[in-house]
């Protein structure tokens, strides 16, 4: 049974650093695109960034580029959300989710319905 399990949420000030883990199990992910989403109250669930298990290009919503990473760790079998730079507007619950593919266009990693398995998120909230 595969499961997806965050952690490193938390409370952190305007400008300050968190970085989320996921850890995966009950199956080999090196075939799937791994990605984060987030969800802010009373709004929708949107894209964060994606990566490709294997290796190959990372993709992140404007809104996040340049502040945030995205990595995996074979070892750990753990995917990984460094955030630096955080901003109020980044308070939300965070997702890590699954999908079987290889998503390499916008169309497909962006999109919830792409991913089959997801987390049961964790908080992060951004003071001013």
């Amino acid at each position: 049974q595969v499961q997806l399990v965050e952690s490193g949420g938390g409370l952190v000030q305007s400008g300050g650093s968190l970085r989320l883990s996921c850890a995966a199990s009950g199956r080999s992910f090196r075939s799937y695109t791994m990605a984060w989403f987030r969800q802010a109250p009373g709004k929708e669930r949107e894209f964060v960034a994606a990566v490709y298990w294997s290796g190959g290009n990372t993709f992140y919503a404007d809104s996040v580029k340049g502040r945030f990473d995205i990595s995996t760790d074979d070892a750990k079998n753990a995917v990984f959300l460094q955030m630096n730079n955080l901003k109020p507007e980044d308070t939300a619950v965070y997702y890590c989710a699954a999908g079987a593919g290889y998503y390499n266009g916008r169309e497909y990693y962006s999109q919830t319905a792409e991913y089959d398995h997801w987390g049961q998120g964790t908080q992060v909230t951004v003071s001013s």
